[in-house]
């Protein structure tokens, strides 16, 4: 089952805190489940599941003054999963997460990522996390209200969820510190589009890309201590998966095939971490 349209549906995508209350019918819930059935496997080889949690009312009002489910309106179903911990388990987990959001976008639905400081144990025991396993983030999903909330408002100003950074602060050609164009981009500017305009913890969008001729080298600029709250649960690695996901999933539309790679660029690229690279095929 393919995200359809993925450029476009990648753009419309927003995060939506507020929701009209009403309920998703049985097509729409079976629509998602089916492609949470099919979406089981990450980029590096992790095992994935997703489940559609629907909390009654007295779950959802006990809920309510944990961390960041405070801030959703409206909203009683949500997509949560699992990944085992393992290397490269979060960029997966990340990477299944947004292709699920995207899916549900292409719907008409609205979502929102919800990690960090969210208390995931009453979600934990909705999905019988096991103790190998990580449930890195969650997120509502549903029909969004037609006027957000002051709430969803503030959120959303906090978190700069209507910037992003520059192409040249994110993308480069040849080596770190010569950027990228649009222009020098050719056939690959949606893609990289795709990820610049792609969510993140707190909007820091930690992805830095290196072309070099055929290869597309993939780093993570870390946030010094930006994860030292949240335990096993690295949030810019997450992030790192949704970039992937951006970029490969608008490299589909134009039909522009690759490979993935984990060999590391002969390049100095300083304290970035490299996650992979992406080679285009012949």
């Amino acid at each position: 089952m393919d995200i359809p349209s993925p450029i476009d549906t990648i753009r419309k995508r927003i995060s939506c805190r507020s929701f009209d209350g009403r309920p998703l019918d049985d097509r729409q819930k079976e629509r998602l489940r089916a492609f949470f059935r099919q979406n089981t496997r990450g980029p590096f080889g992790n095992a994935l599941r997703f489940e559609l949690i629907d909390l009654t009312e007295a779950e959802r009002a006990e809920l309510k003054s944990l961390g960041t489910y405070g801030v959703v309106k409206g909203a009683s179903l949500f997509i949560a999963g699992a990944v085992r911990k393992g290397p490269r388990a979060l960029e997966d987990y990340g990477y299944g997460m947004e292709r699920n959001i995207l899916y549900a976008t292409s719907l008409g639905l609205g979502t929102c990522w919800l990690g960090g400081t969210l208390n995931r144990a009453g979600f934990a025991r909705k999905i019988a996390l096991a103790e190998n396993e990580l449930m890195p983030a969650i997120s509502p999903v549903g029909c969004p209200a037609q006027k957000r909330t002051l709430t969803d408002r503030v959120f959303r100003f906090m978190a700069k969820s209507d910037r992003r950074k520059p192409w040249e602060d994110l993308f480069f050609d040849g080596r770190p510190g010569n950027p990228l164009t649009r222009e020098q981009a050719g056939p690959f500017a949606e893609a990289l589009e795709a990820v610049r305009i792609g969510p993140s913890a707190s909007n820091r969008q930690p992805w830095r890309i290196v072309r070099e001729g055929a290869f597309f080298h993939l780093f993570l600029q870390r946030t010094p201590g930006y994860d030292r709250m949240t335990g096993e649960v690295k949030l810019q690695d997450v992030d790192m998966g949704i970039a992937l996901c951006h970029f490969e999933l608008a490299l589909t539309e134009p039909g522009i095939r690759g490979t993935r790679q984990v060999m590391k660029p002969a390049f100095d690229a300083g304290t970035w971490e490299h996650v992979l690279t992406w080679a285009q095929a012949k």
